[in-house]
């Protein structure tokens, strides 16, 4: 695997499991409450939406392995462009759903 195309899986990596470090032992609650751990959470949502683009442009199968990655992208060009749509309600269902299934993707993909 080319170097640049390894670094961006890493990118998407080291941000998915920033987000499970961050939101680990909480609840929605907790996340509804606190305006730094969503900003935080949105900044990472938003680097694995740009690695992930980057990295469909430069091979669409790579991306093709990893399950929503399309969905993955257009959420990054929401939590940018369209901030005030957010639903913290869906950014959290992500986080507990969707993380999970992320890192082991993109762990299998660097394996």
């Amino acid at each position: 695997m080319q170097i640049e195309k390894r670094s961006l899986l890493e990118d998407i990596l080291r941000a998915a499991e920033s987000i499970e470090r961050y939101t680990r032992g909480k609840i929605l609650e907790h996340y509804l409450e606190d305006d730094q751990l969503q900003a935080s959470v949105e900044r990472k949502f938003e680097i694995i939406g740009e690695a992930m683009s980057r990295l469909h442009k430069l091979d669409a199968q790579i991306t093709e392995q990893i399950e929503d990655s399309r969905k993955i992208i257009a959420f990054r060009n929401i939590l940018i462009h369209g901030y005030s749509a957010v639903d913290n309600r869906v950014v959290w269902d992500i986080v507990k759903y969707h993380i999970p299934r992320l890192l082991k993707q993109v762990r299998s993909l660097l394996d």
